[in-house]
């Protein structure tokens, strides 16, 4: 039975894995985001944008191959499709890719820096999705209310937050609770990784927070 395993690192960094199968990492960070550099290790390392906390390509060991655009990939029967989820206001460009990663048919989707709402154009180009890792603390990406709405179009079986206040964090976003709050999460899971199974999907949207591995 197919399951992935993810582990988040804290800001939008996380490590998802199939056993046997490719380790992607996401938007690993730098030392000067504040937070203790973690041991990172993978095969595939994902960009959603040029920034020193998102593309610190170095961080990760034995990486082959690096994703920083849209497009569609595949890697030994793991798909990836890059998805465009750029934001234009007032005539400046937010540059942001989305990735969904697919093993055998668990998808998991990691926003970047999302920093609007998408048409339903775009999300349904994402397909069905069964983890969404979101940005939920504002700064240059989604704030709490905004996340929720995107949530509500996505409709995941799991909702990871990311990119929220971390202790030692040198930027200033708001802290998961208010996500928390928008969601009406009164209850949330909280762990240390998070195993998806196909056939172990829950009937609810179902809020996890991760504690970062740090």
């Amino acid at each position: 039975m197919a399951s992935v395993d993810i582990t988040y690192y804290g800001h939008s960094c996380f490590r998802i894995t199939e056993r046997g199968e490719i380790t992607v990492v996401t938007d690993p960070y730098g030392a000067d985001l504040g937070l203790p550099m973690p041991k990172l290790k993978g095969d595939i390392v994902t960009v959603s944008h040029e920034a020193h906390g998102h593309d610190n390509i170095d961080a990760v060991k034995g990486h082959s191959y690096v994703l920083g655009g849209a497009g569609e990939y595949e890697f030994g029967g793991v798909f990836i499709y890059g998805v465009p989820l750029h934001h234009v206001d007032e005539g400046k460009a937010h540059y942001n890719i989305g990735y969904v990663v697919n093993y055998g048919g668990i998808t998991v989707a990691h926003l970047g820096d999302l920093t609007h709402v998408p048409d339903q154009a775009t999300i349904e180009a994402m397909g069905e999705v069964n983890v969404a890792l979101v940005p939920v603390g504002g700064g240059m990406a989604l704030k709490a209310s905004a996340a929720a709405e995107v949530i509500g179009m996505i409709e995941p079986n799991y909702i990871v937050p990311m990119h929220y206040a971390l202790p030692g964090l040198a930027m200033e976003l708001e802290p998961v609770d208010k996500f928390l709050k928008e969601m009406g999460a009164s209850r949330v899971q909280e762990e240390n990784s998070l195993r998806v199974t196909a056939t172990g999907m829950p009937e609810q949207p179902q809020v996890v927070v991760l504690t970062p591995t740090l």
